[in-house]
């Protein structure tokens, strides 16, 4: 009775917070909310979720434009950063300042957009290290899909604390849409039956959530906000709901993560793209996390070809609302403090790392060791090198550090080893590396490319040298035309030994089904153990006799309840005909052996070899117990 009194007046205090605010806590900041402005940095919000949710399609309505058109696929490759201004936010949340008690400190947002395919995990994993704040976009339809449980277990690994966005309410039947409404002022609008499918969907989300140990509740519901995930109702296609989520995220800033935006001194901030823009030259997209950067400030970032110390000519941003990697009017800045998504204009930035770090050299510091230091990242990345034991492995080229991790990732979990890593474009001398290859084993002689560019010349040298180019602007295709290709030369390579392949049985004869004793034997079996394939070579055991196994032919055919079959399992009873290979006598029944002899497969070092490289996954426990045993039998090392 008391931990629920306990509970209940936890409830009615995170009410009180819902409702009111922090009443203490406002009568100070209202006389302080412009020196609060001026110290508080914007929170870095990041938008995690499954493929094809929504996510991007959510900031476009934000932004009223459209970035997604512009993806490859219709997915987001790389992170992109969108600035909203503080104004704009006031604009969208007007109607619901009243109702929440809205305080507007924070100079701003800036939302980092991070790619849906489980494959970038690495990239959101960057992401997420920026991320002050996540909104995990979800499907009403869908609810919890393979990517959305993985952000779940990377934002829980972080601590990062979320909004959910039950995103695409304006595809349940019948729904009514408002354009850029509030959620509540909509939904009462929609018929009964259209609530009544929302309601069961919701229900259904929660559960999913439950599942992954999270207490979730629909926003204007949730009391207890520090326990229970908000969950928000939104369409990206009409706008609805969006006002919520701002409102919320603002919220959820000021009052829980205030201490986190106080502005700081230690700059924390992150190469996003690396790309040639006219009349700048060579520029780097970044965040700017925390921290100040200037014009003229020293810089040290990472470089493929060592690092790279410039001085900053330029500061620009997009107007805002508007994306950090779509071409745009940029503004001019002497000076940008954090959080801001910056396009940053110097000298030698051709060879740039996107994905790596950008540091301010001050008075001072020893340039040297902190160029050692930030090149670091990059090094133990192009040192990788996880070829088999045959020294065997697939050459790696990617666009940036995150592409390059994710990419490993996916080899490293399909086991394909890899010999060779770089960033940047396929040249020549990546092609002759990766040929090198062909020679051991022409499945490795391929390059795997993620978003980089081929020329033609590099094409027909690949072309000429016999290296096969995978070459993809989305990583998954990538992944499954290399799968698709590693598949179809196994199987090549399985048709081409099958016959080498033999799997162990030991079958009792039965002494009543002798059918026909030599030329060709025809009995039936009992399957002891193991399982008995066509062209199995079989031999009658005479070990209790103290003789050699005896060599009989091979299994031809296999009948049972008179009809043909391709395998006969443990426990099974089969008509089986042995024939003799051509121009070899065979022995016959009750002459050299009888039912008193087990009949066992003839194994070699060779089909022991094959079943382990290319059938592992069909052997039971039982079969390599077996095969052990087969081994002593056969006296096979």
């Amino acid at each position: 009775e008391e931990e629920k009194e306990e509970e209940e007046k936890e409830e009615e205090e995170e009410k009180e917070d819902v409702t009111k605010g922090e009443e203490t806590k406002s009568e100070s900041n209202n006389n302080n909310d412009e020196e609060d402005t001026e110290i508080l940095r914007s929170p870095i919000c990041c938008v995690l979720g499954h493929v094809d949710t929504g996510k991007t399609k959510l900031l476009d309505r934000l932004r009223k434009s459209n970035v997604q058109g512009g993806e490859a696929g219709g997915i987001t490759q790389q992170i992109g950063a969108t600035y909203v201004p503080l104004e704009h936010i006031k604009k969208e949340t007007k109607k619901l300042s009243n109702l929440y008690n809205i305080q507007y400190q924070i100079p701003g947002l800036l939302i980092i957009d991070t790619p849906g395919h489980e494959a970038f995990s690495n990239l959101r994993k960057r992401g997420s290290s920026l991320c002050n704040i996540a909104i995990l976009v979800v499907d009403i339809q869908h609810g919890l899909e393979p990517q959305t449980i993985e952000s779940l277990r990377l934002l829980r690994s972080r601590k990062t604390p979320f909004i959910v966005a039950v995103n695409k309410i304006d595809t349940l039947y019948d729904w009514k849409p408002s354009p850029n409404a509030p959620f509540r002022e909509t939904f009462k609008q929609q018929p009964k039956h259209t609530k009544r499918e929302f309601e069961e969907k919701f229900q259904h989300v929660k559960t999913q959530f439950a599942e992954q140990e999270f207490n979730s509740e629909i926003y204007d519901r949730n009391k207890q906000i520090k326990k229970y995930i908000s969950l928000v109702p939104t369409s990206a296609i009409t706008g609805e709901g969006l006002p919520d989520l701002l409102a919320l995220i603002l919220q959820f800033s000021q009052k829980l993560l205030r201490k986190e935006f106080i502005l700081s001194e230690n700059l924390q901030c992150t190469v996003l793209e690396v790309k040639k823009v006219d009349g700048l030259g060579t520029t780097i997209d970044v965040i700017l996390a925390d921290g100040t950067l200037n014009v003229g400030d020293d810089i040290l970032l990472t470089g493929l070809n060592g690092a790279i110390q410039t001085k900053i000519r330029a500061l620009l941003t997009p107007e805002p609302l508007k994306e950090i990697r779509i071409k745009s009017p940029y503004k001019k800045h002497k000076s940008i403090r954090a959080a801001e998504g910056i396009k940053i204009s110097a000298q030698n930035l051709e060879h740039a790392i996107a994905g790596s770090n950008l540091i301010v050299l001050k008075p001072g510091d020893d340039v040297e060791a902190a160029k050692i230091a930030i090149q670091k990242d990059l090094k133990n990345m192009l040192n990788i090198k996880k070829t088999n034991e045959n020294g065997l492995g697939v050459y790696v080229q990617a666009s940036s550090l995150g592409s390059l991790e994710a990419l490993l990732e996916f080899l490293e979990t399909a086991e394909i080893p890899v010999s060779h890593v770089s960033i940047g474009d396929v040249h020549r001398k990546d092609v002759m590396k990766a040929s090198t290859m062909l020679e051991k084993d022409p499945t490795y002689g391929c390059i795997l490319a993620f978003d980089v560019k081929i020329s033609n010349d590099v094409q027909a040298e690949a072309d000429k040298r016999g290296v096969r180019i995978f070459a993809r602007d989305i990583i998954y295709n990538l992944e499954n035309d290399f799968i698709d290709y590693m598949d179809e030369i196994k199987q090549k390579k399985i048709d081409s030994v099958k016959n080498e392949a033999v799997f162990p049985v030991k079958m009792q004869i039965l002494e009543q089904h002798i059918f026909n004793k030599k030329n060709p034997i025809v009995l039936g079996v009992y399957i002891k153990k193991g399982s008995l394939r066509l062209n199995t070579p079989i031999c009658a055991d005479l070990t209790s006799r103290g003789k050699d196994p005896l060599y009989l032919g091979r299994v031809v055919s296999i009948e049972e309840n008179r009809k043909q079959i391709e395998e006969a399992t443990e426990g099974r009873e089969v008509a089986i005909k042995i024939e003799m290979d051509i121009d070899e006598t065979q022995p016959g029944y009750d002459h050299k052996f009888d039912h008193t002899d087990y009949l066992i497969s003839k194994i070699t070092r060779r089909s022991i070899d094959v079943l382990k490289q290319y059938f592992v996954s069909d052997l039971t426990k039982s079969d390599k117990v077996l095969i052990a045993r087969f081994k002593k039998i056969f006296d096979i090392l």
